[in-house]
């Protein structure tokens, strides 16, 4: 399989990472014995300052940005808030980050739901508080030979998935370049890394696009709408709710993108068809990763 470019990414997936990967021996259909590669899964507790606001499962790299991706997607975290630092114990598996503003959040503690993403997604009750209130960028478009390009390079960039399966990755792009693709057991997890990355970073979303390999759920809807992000992007499909706050939000949303075939069920007027469908090649067998749930 031929290797993607590499040197557009700010960050993505390493696949040398041992941490993330663990050899396990069993036997297969014919009863022989084989030797593969599953993710790892690893508890991070958050602390925002001096209180402790959840325990999630995840992959295990990127601690700080997770952190960081979380609490600005529960809104506990404010896009000007000033952190003062972020502190990783891996042995106690605990992330603290710290900000010049005191902070309190017991009563929203209590309003946790659970959501339909993989590994348990938590939210927040009140996590849709500023929703309404967001308006994304008008002019940022997507045109349809960027989004071919864009599945492309991302089906062709190393993955732990590639190594392990079992796992979502989330890509943060910018017309027909991906820059930063992260990966985790969770897309919530996922999405959070990105949002981390974006905040310690200072990259504005305006003029950006959001790939996943997950279901176009309401939890990833509202994390985009959140992020600021206009236009979201998957290989996988809908589910009603998703499509509902995307058409309320503004929100572009193309699903089911694999080959040459993509639908869209919000915010048509950001799509440029600027190719010919059947100039498009099809997606080669083996190449693209399948449908993560």
């Amino acid at each position: 399989m031929k290797i993607a470019d590499l040197s557009g990414y700010l960050i993505y997936p390493n696949t040398q990472d041992d941490n993330l990967t663990s050899h396990v021996t069993g036997t297969d259909h014919t009863g022989s014995q084989v030797e593969v590669d599953v993710v790892t899964e690893r508890g991070l507790t958050v602390y925002l300052n001096k209180q402790e606001i959840v325990t999630l499962m995840t992959l295990g790299d990127h601690p700080e940005y997770l952190a960081l991706g979380f609490l600005l997607n529960q809104n506990m975290l404010r896009p000007d808030d000033v952190v003062t630092g972020v502190d990783y114990d891996e042995e106690l598996e605990v992330a603290i980050v710290r900000t010049q503003r005191e902070t309190n959040y017991e009563d929203k503690l209590k309003k946790k739901v659970r959501t339909s993403g993989c590994a348990q997604g938590t939210v927040f009750g009140d996590i849709m508080e500023k929703f309404d209130t967001i308006n994304l960028a008008k002019n940022t478009q997507i045109r349809t030979s960027w989004l071919y390009q864009l599945s492309r390079i991302i089906n062709t960039t190393p993955s732990i998935y590639q190594k392990a399966g079992a796992i979502h990755g989330c890509v943060l792009c910018h017309q027909a370049q991906p820059l930063v693709y992260m990966e985790d057991v969770g897309r919530h997890n996922a999405i959070d890394k990105i949002a981390g990355y974006m905040f310690k970073h200072n990259i504005s979303p305006e003029d950006k696009c959001f790939y996943t390999t997950g279901r176009l759920t309401s939890e990833m809807v509202i994390k985009t709408v959140q992020m600021r992000i206009p236009i979201l992007i998957s290989r996988s499909g809908f589910t009603a709710w998703g499509v509902d706050l995307a058409q309320k939000a503004g929100l572009t949303l193309i699903g089911r993108a694999k080959g040459r075939k993509f639908v869209a069920l919000a915010g048509y007027e950001r799509l440029i068809y600027d190719i010919d469908v059947n100039e498009v090649n099809d997606e080669p067998k083996g190449v693209g990763r399948k449908n993560a749930d």
